[in-house]
């Protein structure tokens, strides 16, 4: 059985084209932050482990298994930015209260204080960068932003 698909308005198609290149550059340009932001916490630290540091940050301490589920990313690539992370002295692995063979992993003194460092930076950032936008702008942008990663969450690619 065949489906009819209406081929997009002229508009709307035009609409999503110029919105999927802005998007594009956001991305690019949301790459290169990150690589900075990573450096600020540590030289050595791979952009991607940044997202790591803030889940622990906010939920304190996990399994590996669990911090792995909860960004979408297999247990061996997470397993080998925790490892990273742990060389770095900016996270601990320790017995799980819960079980003993399992291990969780949580920020450690050091860890939390150069993540919180470049966190300040990066709002310190966006303050400058966005200084003369309105209030209204920025919550608009900033619920729009929501509601495209809601969509995302529907999983529709």
């Amino acid at each position: 059985m065949t489906v009819d698909r209406q081929e997009p308005d002229a508009s709307v198609d035009a609409a999503v084209q110029a919105l999927e290149q802005q998007l594009s550059m956001l991305w690019r340009r949301a790459r290169s932050n990150s690589y900075k932001v990573a450096r600020r916490v540590h030289p050595d630290m791979e952009p991607a482990a940044y997202g790591l540091l803030v889940i622990l940050q906010r939920e304190g301490s996990m399994r590996l298994t669990d911090l792995a589920a909860s960004i979408g990313v297999g247990k061996p690539s997470v397993s080998r930015q925790i490892a990273m992370l742990e060389h770095l002295g900016l996270v601990q692995k320790t017995a799980d209260p819960l079980d003993g063979r399992a291990q969780s992993i949580s920020l450690t003194a050091a860890g939390l204080t150069q993540l919180s460092t470049a966190q300040e930076a990066r709002k310190e950032a966006f303050h400058q960068l966005m200084e003369d936008w309105s209030l209204s702008d920025l919550t608009t942008l900033g619920e729009l932003i929501s509601q495209l990663n809601q969509t995302y969450t529907r999983d529709n690619w």
